[in-house]
């Protein structure tokens, strides 16, 4: 058996103490050379096994300052079976920044089966948790479905997507969702007070009446953060006779 690099095993000297709470979230680190010196390695493997902690998320590089066990962020667990099929905030609280009427343009056209220039309405809120953002939802509709009656967004900002649509005469009968990470774009960053780049985690759902989509949305969270809960229901086998 090959002999474990000298990196991973300051690694995990280190990594121990930080699990089992021993050093504390804030806790500064030795510098690289008196990790080398405390633990008879070079400079140069005591600085890759930090920043492989660093890459892991248990500690920070501070610049000029040093390194930092990093404390563990909050994890958001976001359902995504929930009674009626919604955007999913479990306990996150809902905040309805905006509802506008825009043109539809590629790759939206394509989920929605709509023309490039046909109108959309686009809602836009937030999931807080203690003031602060935690999620971004965007959902979009095509206007054709309830222009001109009580049923669209403007009118009943307050009613859920499902209960609107099927009043119009388009009940959902299926929901298809699709789950990547991407990095965070400029214009998300502002709403979700975070800096653009980051890695974010993304569920395209698009709900549909019969073979088509009457709504396609975005939940973005921060990949570091949000975790999607999923519970699954199985047929029983039959007992044999």
């Amino acid at each position: 058996m090959s002999r474990q690099p000298q990196y991973l095993w300051l690694a995990d000297q280190l990594r121990e103490p930080i699990l089992n709470g021993e050093l504390t979230p804030g806790t500064r680190l030795p510098s690289r050379t008196r990790l080398a010196r405390a633990y008879r390695v070079s400079e140069q493997i005591s600085r890759t096994a930090l920043r492989l902690l660093v890459t892991e998320g248990l500690v920070e590089a501070r610049p000029g300052s040093g390194y930092y066990v990093r404390t563990v962020p909050e994890i958001y667990r976001l359902s995504r079976t929930d009674a009626t099929s919604g955007s999913g905030l479990g306990r996150l609280s809902r905040e309805l920044i905006s509802t506008e009427q825009e043109l539809c343009s590629a790759p939206l056209s394509s989920r929605l089966r709509l023309r490039d220039g046909e109108p959309v309405y686009l809602t836009t809120s937030r999931g807080f948790s203690a003031n602060r953002p935690v999620t971004l939802h965007r959902s979009w509709e095509p206007a054709v479905l309830t222009a001109g009656t009580l049923r669209t967004p403007f009118d009943a900002a307050e009613t859920g997507p499902l209960e609107r649509l099927g009043a119009a005469g388009f009940p959902v009968d299926r929901v298809v969702e699709e789950v990547g990470v991407r990095a965070l774009r400029d214009s998300e960053a502002a709403l979700l007070d975070s800096a653009p780049g980051v890695t974010v985690l993304v569920v395209e759902r698009t709900h549909y009446s019969g073979d088509r989509p009457v709504e396609t949305s975005d939940l973005i969270g921060s990949a570091e953060q949000c975790r999607l809960l999923y519970k699954l229901s199985l047929a029983r086998p039959r007992p044999r006779r």
